[in-house]
């Protein structure tokens, strides 16, 4: 939060007048990144979705710690029951009693076998309330163990994958804010460009417009035809048109930027363009390594993976046979007198084993083991080629990257030569020695290099994010990304 508070005063430092008397706010790549890295739609999704599973990975962790619970569930009962009698035969009395208990259990569950260990301690009183009559029931102390011999063992599987899938966790909301910046990127530059499209139609406007207006001068006095003095005048009608396009998509890109930063109020928004860029490389075969250890993209394959191989051990625990095993051991006594209860407690012992079996099932259980072993089969050939494509994905973005620097220089050198170009054509045509077809060619070349010059400057930094995002790793600095995850659970 305090960085957020920073930042909104960078940018309130950095408002200043326009022409049409409001106030602007001036964004440059790194404050609009850092911004939407705190406040837009995407990072409040990511903050959320890493404390659901941070969460999800503290309630697995307690499953394997030893937990106390207290159960209480008193009655009071005032009717007339069928009781059975000592020579066993059934009689109508009227009852009017209140039971009450408590007990407390200690249970642990034991993460190799999937079985439950427990130790309770119980107490129960019962009053007669007719007579008057009071008695107690108390065990001391109970020793148990419940365990399924042949299911499907939950607590070893999510073992395996619990850890796995909350590295992914922590990996995707490092990587979601490299995302956010290469989101923020295409905003930024798309207004950049729109504020470079509407500069230039201004600019061309009056250009058109002035050059219309010299024309006519000199075609008062015969030095041109009336064909190119026509063809200027189209050309001034289509600079304003121009003009008038760029203004809407000015507007367009500069609500698309303003939404994703949550600048709700209708003052402008401008880019400032930094034209220098961090100089330096990536090898390929450290940005393979890089992807494999840090991406949760593969944190993710390796979790569908055994996923799926937990799927084919729960398909076979449930085709065959199934025993449930309890037995317990403990001590128990009554009395009329609390003291009592307590007094030369006797041993209890309880064993029980269900078993079931299926005898005819019409193969139902092992079809459920083939198709179960046929999806673990497609899935392990999916993420196989999953893995590949992102090998693939990772050595193109290097690639592309180590190469972009070079064409933002060729597409800088290039527009300031189109610029040149514009300047002397401009003049040429003035004194009368080019025509009007190459002073038209002159100001589409200026305007596509400026163009080109920016989307090679938002192709740099897409690609800069991209590498970062795939390897979460800053080559720039030469050190892994990490975010302070603690301060998202404040």
């Amino acid at each position: 939060m305090r960085l957020t508070v920073m930042i909104l005063m960078i940018i309130i430092l950095r408002v200043m007048p326009v022409e049409s008397q409001k106030d602007t706010i001036v964004f440059t790549l790194k404050e609009a990144i850092s911004l939407a890295r705190e406040i837009s739609p995407d990072a409040n999704s990511a903050r959320h979705s890493f404390r659901s599973e941070y969460w999800n990975w503290r309630s697995y962790k307690a499953n394997y710690l030893p937990w106390l619970t207290l159960n209480s569930s008193p009655y009071y009962d005032r009717a007339i029951n069928a009781i059975t009698q000592s020579d066993g035969s059934v009689k109508f009395v009227e009852q009017n009693l209140l039971r009450t208990n408590a007990n407390l259990t200690l249970s642990q569950n034991i993460r190799l076998t999937g079985g439950n260990l427990f130790i309770k301690s119980s107490i129960e009183r019962l009053d007669i309330l007719d007579n008057e009559n009071v008695s107690w029931q108390t065990v001391p102390v109970t020793i148990g163990y419940s365990q399924s011999l042949f299911g499907y063992n939950h607590l070893k599987w999510n073992r395996r994958l619990m850890p796995i899938r909350y590295e992914a966790a922590c990996r995707e909301y490092v990587e979601t804010l490299e995302l956010i910046a290469a989101k923020t990127v295409s905003r930024f530059f798309n207004l950049a460009a729109a504020q470079n499209n509407y500069s230039s139609a201004v600019t061309n406007h009056e250009n058109a417009t002035r050059l219309y207006d010299f024309a006519k001068g000199r075609y008062n006095i015969g030095t041109i035809t009336e064909n190119e003095m026509l063809q200027l005048e189209i050309n001034m009608l289509t600079e304003e048109t121009n003009k008038m396009n760029a203004l809407l998509d000015l507007q367009d890109n500069m609500q698309s930027l303003k939404s994703y930063l949550c600048i709700k109020d209708d003052i402008p928004v401008r880019v400032d363009v930094d034209l220098s860029l961090p100089v330096f490389s990536v090898n390929e075969d450290d940005a393979i390594t890089l992807a494999i250890e840090n991406s949760p993209d593969i944190n993710n394959i390796t979790y569908q993976k055994i996923q799926s191989e937990s799927n084919v051990a729960y398909a076979r625990a449930n085709a065959g046979l199934k025993a449930d095993l309890y037995m317990s051991f403990g001590l128990t006594q009554t009395g009329e007198k609390f003291r009592n209860a307590y007094r030369d407690p006797l041993n209890q012992q309880y064993v029980s084993i269900g078993i079931s079996l299926p005898v005819l099932d019409w193969g139902k259980g092992r079809g459920d083991i083939k198709l179960a072993k046929s999806r673990s089969d497609l899935v392990n050939q999916d993420l196989e080629q999953r893995r590949n494509d992102f090998e693939v994905d990772v050595r193109k973005t290097v690639n592309q990257f180590n190469l972009q620097l070079q064409r933002v220089k060729i597409a800088a050198k290039t527009e300031a030569t189109a610029m040149k170009r514009h300047d002397v054509a401009t003049r040429l045509y003035i004194l009368g020695k080019s025509g009007i077809l190459d002073l038209n060619a002159a100001v589409t070349e200026k305007d596509n290099a400026k163009r080109n010059y920016i989307s090679a400057l938002y192709k740099y930094w897409n690609l800069y994010f991209a590498i970062r995002s795939m390897t979460l790793y800053d080559f720039e600095r030469n050190i892994a990304l990490s975010e302070d995850l603690n301060e998202l659970l404040k």
